[in-house]
C-alpha cells in the first residue's frame, strides 16, 4: 500500500515565514485528509540535502511507500536545480506525484510538470541574484573601513562608529580579556625555539578556550598570525601585500600605523590555509590594531620561512634527533611519539622490510648520559673570546634590510608604484642605515666577557646544534647505545 506525504521545512524562526505546523495545515487541506505521513526538518538550508526527515522520505520514496507528496512551496524542497535534477528523476523512477499547494501545479499533469522546471529556474536566479547583492554589499562595507559583516575575530567585539558620511556602521573594538591573549600569541611566536604546536599546548595548559570551541589546534592558531585584521598597518605593511601581488584599495596615506586590516577575496571551500592571495584585495579598516607592525611583520616572516620547511616539526622529539642509528641495519631511528611516552623504531623496518630490531632503550635514560658528558665537555673548553654586548643596533639593521626588501618586491609587482615614490623611501632608509651604523660602531667599543656555556642551560635547538658538533652517531640495539664521539 501507498500513501500520501507532506515535507515541511524551515531553516529559522522569522516573523514573515510561515510555521512548519502552518505548512502542513495548507498541505493537509489541498490533499483532503488527515491520513498523511508527515516529514519535517527544523533549522536546515534548502541548499543542504543531508536533512534528517529529507532522507528518511528519500528512502520511503525508494521503497515505493509513497504515493503522492505536497509541499507548500517548491523551496521547501529544494533550492538548488542540479539537486532537484536529480530528485525529480527519484520520484519519476518511481511514480510519485508531486504537488507545490501555494504555486499550483500539480506533477500528476503536462502543464504542472512545466511550470515546475520554470519555477525552479527563477527560484536559483532568485538565489543567485541575492547572493550577488550580499556579497556587493559586503565588499562596500569593507571599502569604506566598516566591518563588513560576520562575527568579530577573536581579540575583538563589535560596536558602532561613524562613516566619513556621518552614517553609523559596525567596527570592531578590541577586546580586553581576549585582545590579551591575540598579544601574547604574536609574542610568543617571534620567539626562536616556539612554534604553532608549543603555543597550542601552553593555551590549552591554562585552559584558555579558543574562538566557538573549547581547545586550539594548529589551524585556528595560524589563522590568527596570518590575519592582518590584528595589525596597526604603516607602510610596511602595504608593502609586504603589494610584494605579494595583493591589489591594494586604501591610500598609502591609510596605512597610519594605528588602523587594523582587512584581507578578502575568493577561497575554496576546502582551503584552510592562506595560500595564493594574488586574487585578494586588502583595505584598512576604521577599527584600531593591537600588534604592532614590526612584531606582525617578523611573524610573517617565520610563517613563511616555516612554510616552506618540506619536513616543519622534524626532530622535534628529542635533540639528538638525525645522529641515531640502529647498530644492527644502520638506518636512522624515528621517534614515535605518545603522550609523554616516546618510543624509539627502526626506519629499516618500514624503507626495506628487513630489520626486526627491537628497540627497549630508554630515550630519556639516554639523553640524561650523553648530556652529562657533554656537560663535562664543555666544561673542559676554554673560555670564549670576548664578545660585544648583546647588540641592538644589529638587529634593527636587520629589520632596515627587510624593508628595503619589501620595498624592493612591491615595486617589481606592482604596476603603478611611481620611480620617485621609490628613491624617496630608499632614501629615507639610507639615513636610517647610516646612523644606525654609528650607533653600531660605538656598541662594539664596549665589549663584555661571556660565560662558558652550560650545556642544560641551553635551548632545545642549542642542544641539537652543540651535540651534532661533538657526535658523529649513536647506535642503538636492542637494550644498549653506544656513543661515536666526533672529538
Amino acid at each position: 500500500m501507498r500513501y500520501q506525504a507532506i515535507y515541511a521545512r524551515q531553516s529559522i524562526e522569522k516573523k514573515n515565514s510561515l510555521s512548519i505546523q502552518g505548512q502542513q495545515e495548507l498541505c493537509r487541506r489541498a490533499a483532503g485528509t488527515d491520513q498523511i505521513w508527515l516529514y519535517q526538518d527544523r533549522g536546515y538550508s534548502g541548499k543542504n540535502t543531508a536533512r534528517p526527515d529529507f532522507q528518511r522520505l528519500l528512502q520511503d520514496i525508494r521503497a515505493d511507500r509513497i504515493q503522492k507528496l505536497y509541499v507548500y512551496r517548491l523551496d521547501r524542497f529544494s533550492r538548488s536545480i542540479a539537486d532537484f535534477s536529480q530528485l525529480w528523476k527519484v520520484l519519476q523512477e518511481h511514480q510519485v506525484e508531486f504537488v507545490s499547494v501555494t504555486e499550483n501545479f500539480d506533477t500528476a499533469t503536462p502543464m504542472g510538470r512545466a511550470m515546475l522546471h520554470i519555477i525552479m529556474v527563477f527560484a536559483q536566479l532568485e538565489r543567485e541574484t541575492t547572493s550577488e547583492r550580499v556579497h556587493d554589499n559586503y565588499i562596500s562595507r569593507a571599502a569604506t573601513g566598516a566591518w563588513p559583516g560576520g562575527p568579530a575575530p577573536y581579540g575583538y567585539r563589535i560596536g558602532r562608529s561613524r562613516d566619513p558620511d556621518g552614517r553609523s556602521v559596525p567596527t570592531l573594538i578590541p577586546d580586553d580579556e581576549t585582545g590579551k591573549v591575540v598579544q601574547s600569541i604574536f609574542q610568543a611566536y617571534v620567539a626562536e625555539d616556539a612554534s604553532l604546536g608549543s603555543i597550542v599546548r601552553q593555551l590549552n595548559s591554562r585552559e584558555i578556550p579558543c574562538a566557538r570551541r573549547a581547545f586550539w589546534d594548529n589551524v585556528s592558531l595560524s589563522r590568527i598570525l596570518h590575519n592582518p585584521v590584528y595589525v596597526m598597518a604603516d607602510e610596511q605593511v602595504y608593502l609586504h601585500y603589494r610584494a605579494m601581488g595583493v591589489r591594494v584599495d586604501s591610500p598609502e596615506e591609510a596605512f597610519d600605523g594605528v588602523h587594523s586590516a582587512f584581507l578578502y577575496g575568493k577561497r575554496e571551500a576546502n582551503e584552510r590555509k592562506y595560500t595564493d592571495v594574488r586574487q585578494h584585495t586588502l583595505v584598512v579598516l576604521g577599527s584600531v590594531g593591537i600588534i604592532p607592525a614590526p612584531l606582525w611583520l617578523r611573524c610573517q616572516e617565520k610563517l613563511q620561512r616555516n612554510a616552506q620547511i618540506g619536513n616543519a616539526g622534524k626532530g622535534r622529539h628529542t635533540w639528538l634527533s638525525g645522529l641515531l642509528k640502529c647498530a644492527k641495519c644502520g638506518y636512522s631511528i624515528k621517534i614515535q611519539a605518545e603522550g609523554q611516552h616516546r618510543r624509539m623504531i627502526c626506519s629499516g623496518r618500514y624503507n626495506t622490510a628487513r630489520c626486526d630490531a627491537a628497540i627497549h632503550v630508554d630515550l630519556t635514560e639516554l639523553e640524561e648520559a650523553v648530556a652529562l658528558e657533554l656537560e663535562g665537555l664543555l666544561a673542559e673548553c676554554p673560555a670564549p673570546e670576548p664578545l660585544p654586548k648583546e647588540d641592538t643596533c644589529a638587529a634593527r639593521l636587520d629589520e632596515l634590510d627587510r624593508r628595503a626588501d619589501r620595498l624592493m618586491d612591491a615595486f617589481a609587482e606592482s604596476e603603478d608604484m611611481s620611480n620617485a615614490y621609490l628613491r624617496r623611501a630608499l632614501s629615507r632608509l639610507e639615513a636610517e642605515r647610516g646612523q644606525l651604523l654609528a650607533e653600531s660602531k660605538r656598541e662594539a667599543a664596549r665589549p663584555s666577557l661571556s660565560d662558558k656555556l652550560v650545556f642544560s642551560r641551553l635551548s632545545f635547538e642549542e642542544k641539537k646544534a652543540v651535540a651534532a658538533q661533538f657526535i658523529e652517531r649513536i647506535e642503538v640495539s636492542s637494550h644498549s647505545a653506544e656513543v661515536k664521539w666526533a672529538v
